[in-house]
C-alpha cells in the first residue's frame, strides 16, 4: 500500500486566490503621448501599411520599410537621421510621424554578483521590470510579458501585483533592444548615434564589448504570463528569431508557463521556442494553493500536455521549474512522486530546484541546502537532471520570484486585501 505524500493544510489567515484572465489588448503599437507611431515591434509588412497609410508609393513604401527594418534591428539605430541609404530629404518626413522606441530607465541596479536589474517605463505611464544574469559561457535576458500579473502564486513577490495591462510586441522586443544598447553588441558601424547611451549604460567593469555577444539567451520568465499575452509575446519573439532581425535561434529562447494548457500547443507549433513550466508541487493539495491555475487546469492535464508539447525530444527537454518551500513540497516523498509523473507520461525532463527567495510579507520560508541536495539526489538517481539553481541578484531583489516594480510596495493588509479581490473575480 502506498504511503500517501504529505500535505499542509491552507492557510486560513488569506483568502486563497483564484485564476484571473486578464483583459486582452488588441493594440499592437506602443502608445505615445506625442502621436507619432513607434516602429519598434512591428513586423515589416505592418510597417510596409503604415508607411503607405503615411502617404507613401506602394513601392516606396516596401523599400522604405526594408532600409529601416534593416537599422532598426540590425545596427540597432533609433535615429532617423543616422540612417545613411536614406536620402536627407525623406529622414526628417520620416521623424515628424515615427519613432523607434526604448522603454524608458527609471531605475538601473547592479548585483554583486554581475545581475542587473532595470525598472522601465512604457510611455504611457506603466512599470515593469527585467534582469540580465552573466555567466561564464552565456549571458540570459529576463523578458517581462506583463505589467503586473494575472496569477497569483503564493511564493511569487510579482503575484501580489495586480495585472495592469498586456506588454505590446514593441515594449517586448524593446527590452531585448535595450540591453543590447547596454551591453554594446550592436555593429560599431551602427553605432554613432549610440554613443551618449552607450557611455552612460555599458558597464567598464564588466569585459564588455561592442564586438562580443554577451546577450546569448532569452527566458521569458519576467513580469507576467506570456500564454496570456500570446499574440503580442509571439509578435515580439518572431522578431527577434527573425533571420533579417535580431536573428536569434529559437533554441536560444525558453517561454516559461505556469500552466495554460490551451495554449501550450499553439506555443510549440506558432512559436516553436523550448518550454519551461512552473510545476512547483506534485500533488493537486499543495499546487491548488501556491499555484492557483491549478484549480483550473490540474497536474494530470498540465504533464498530458507537456508530453504533447510539438519539439519536445531528449535534445529539447522540457524544463520543470520547481521551488523549494520548506515543509510544502520538498520531502524524500514528494521528489519520488516527482519521478513517478515524468516517467508516466515519458517527459523528456529537466528539473530545476530554486531555492525560495524571500521577500518582505511572504508566508514560506526556503527549504533547507541539506534538503534540496537530498531532494535533488533523488531525481538524478532517478536519470532525471536536477540541478539547483544559484540564487543571483537577491540582493537587488532580480532573483527568481522576487520581481515587482519598486514603486508599488504593498503591506500585509495590502496583500491579503488583493488576494481577496482576485478570489472575488471568480464569482
Amino acid at each position: 500500500m502506498d504511503t500517501p505524500l504529505p500535505t499542509s493544510p491552507l492557510p486560513t489567515s488569506m483568502p486563497i486566490a483564484g485564476h484571473i484572465d486578464p483583459v486582452v489588448t488588441a493594440r499592437d503599437i506602443t502608445p505615445r503621448a506625442d502621436g507619432r507611431v513607434d516602429l519598434l515591434g512591428l513586423p515589416r509588412p505592418r510597417i510596409v501599411e503604415i508607411f503607405a497609410e503615411a502617404g507613401l508609393e506602394p513601392k516606396q513604401a516596401k523599400l522604405r520599410a526594408k532600409q529601416v527594418y534593416h537599422w532598426i534591428y540590425h545596427r540597432g539605430v533609433t535615429d532617423f537621421d543616422a540612417m545613411t541609404d536614406i536620402a536627407k530629404t525623406m529622414r526628417p518626413w520620416l521623424a515628424e510621424r515615427f519613432v523607434i522606441g526604448r522603454p524608458e530607465i527609471v531605475v538601473s541596479q547592479h548585483s554583486e554578483d554581475g545581475t542587473r536589474k532595470w525598472l522601465l517605463r512604457t510611455d504611457d505611464g506603466h512599470e515593469f521590470e527585467m534582469v540580465f544574469i552573466p555567466d561564464a559561457d552565456r549571458g540570459t535576458l529576463c523578458v517581462s510579458s506583463q505589467v503586473g500579473c494575472t496569477l497569483n502564486c503564493r511564493f511569487c513577490h510579482t503575484g501580489t501585483m495586480r495585472l495592469v495591462r498586456n506588454l505590446t510586441p514593441g515594449e517586448i522586443v524593446g527590452q531585448v533592444m535595450l540591453a543590447r544598447d547596454a551591453l554594446g553588441e550592436w555593429p560599431k558601424a551602427g553605432q554613432a548615434d549610440l554613443a551618449a547611451l552607450t557611455d552612460e549604460l555599458v558597464d567598464d567593469d564588466g569585459g564588455y564589448s561592442p564586438d562580443g555577444r554577451l546577450l546569448t539567451n532569452i527566458v521569458m520568465m519576467g513580469m507576467g504570463e506570456p500564454l496570456y499575452n500570446f499574440d503580442n509575446v509571439k509578435g515580439a519573439l518572431k522578431l527577434v528569431m527573425d533571420g533579417d532581425g535580431l536573428a536569434l535561434s529559437k533554441r536560444r529562447i525558453t517561454l516559461s508557463t505556469s500552466g495554460v494548457v490551451p495554449m501550450m500547443e499553439k506555443c510549440g507549433e506558432e512559436i516553436g521556442v523550448n518550454l519551461a513550466v512552473s510545476l512547483h508541487a506534485v500533488t493537486k493539495e499543495v499546487r491548488d494553493e501556491i499555484v492557483p491555475i491549478n484549480r483550473k487546469y490540474g497536474i494530470e492535464e498540465l504533464l498530458q500536455a507537456c508530453a504533447d508539447y510539438p519539439g519536445a525530444s531528449n535534445s529539447r527537454r522540457i524544463t520543470f521549474e520547481y521551488v523549494m518551500l520548506k515543509d510544502k513540497n520538498d520531502t524524500d516523498e514528494h521528489a519520488h512522486e516527482l519521478v513517478r509523473l515524468l516517467r508516466q507520461y515519458n517527459l523528456p525532463a529537466k528539473v530545476n530546484l530554486i531555492p525560495f527567495n524571500p521577500w518582505p510579507g511572504a508566508i514560506y520560508e526556503c527549504s533547507t541546502p541539506e534538503r534540496i541536495r537530498q531532494f535533488s539526489n533523488i531525481i538524478f538517481e532517478a536519470g532525471i537532471s536536477a540541478p539547483v539553481r544559484t540564487p543571483r541578484g537577491r540582493d537587488i531583489d532580480a532573483a527568481c520570484g522576487q520581481l515587482k516594480t519598486s514603486a508599488q510596495k504593498m503591506s500585509r493588509a495590502e496583500l491579503d486585501r488583493l488576494a481577496e479581490e482576485k478570489q472575488a473575480a471568480l464569482g
